[in-house]
């Protein structure tokens, strides 16, 4: 029988990603939870396996990965049905498009970026608002210009692919720091049709075991 786990974090907008991911392509995971916030009561071998201390770390027997994006990619080519991305060139169109959600978003708005930002370098909670707010408006404003020429039911044509899987959980962290959303009109509309799929409502951060 296949080991498989994944070291999670409720309100990780990365592990969201991947938990996503596994519900769509129906995987039987075991969960095992990580506390960022306070660092306490995180399993001793979390850390032999990924010494950067952020999640997800995926096992799958003898495969361990962090990062959403190798994991994704990596349970694309393991567990292909369904396939969360398209075939073609218009796979690698979906892959940079959830990249610019993975790699120029949520980095700069993380849990250790805001921390830093606080502490040393001082920003009021007004600046760290600021600081947020900017980027998520940088990268919604691309990201809905470029939905118009893309989305169908989805943000990508009419099937369920991995721009969806990145862009859900981005739009909950925008949500929960007070973004307006007024400019994001397609964003909004994928984004509340897939909130009512399965697979998105079980890995909503305030389903999660260690939910707080």
């Amino acid at each position: 029988m296949d080991k498989i786990e994944l070291y999670s974090y409720w309100r990780s907008s990365a592990a969201y990603r991947v938990r996503i991911a596994l519900n769509l392509k129906q995987i039987d995971y075991q969960q095992k939870a990580v506390n960022l916030l306070t660092g306490q009561g995180q399993p001793i071998e979390f850390h032999l396996l990924n010494p950067t201390g952020l999640v997800p770390v995926f096992v799958h027997n003898d495969v361990v990965l962090n990062q959403s994006l190798a994991i994704m990619l990596y349970l694309e080519e393991a567990f292909p049905k369904p396939a969360l991305l398209p075939s073609g060139n218009d796979r690698y169109q979906v892959i940079a498009m959830a990249q610019d959600i993975i790699s120029d978003i949520h980095p700069l708005n993380n849990l250790r970026v805001l921390r830093y930002l606080a502490n040393p370098i001082g920003a009021t909670q007004e600046q760290k608002g600021a600081w947020y707010h900017h980027w998520v408006h940088t990268g919604f404003s691309a990201l809905e210009s470029r939905l118009v020429a893309c989305a169908g039911h989805y943000a990508f044509g009419d099937a369920v692919t991995m721009l969806d899987v990145c862009l859900v959980p981005q739009v909950y962290n925008a949500e929960r720091f007070d973004v307006d959303m007024t400019d994001y009109p397609i964003i909004c509309r994928i984004t509340e049709k897939l909130r009512l799929h399965p697979a998105f409502v079980r890995a909503l951060p305030e389903n999660q075991p260690d939910a707080q």
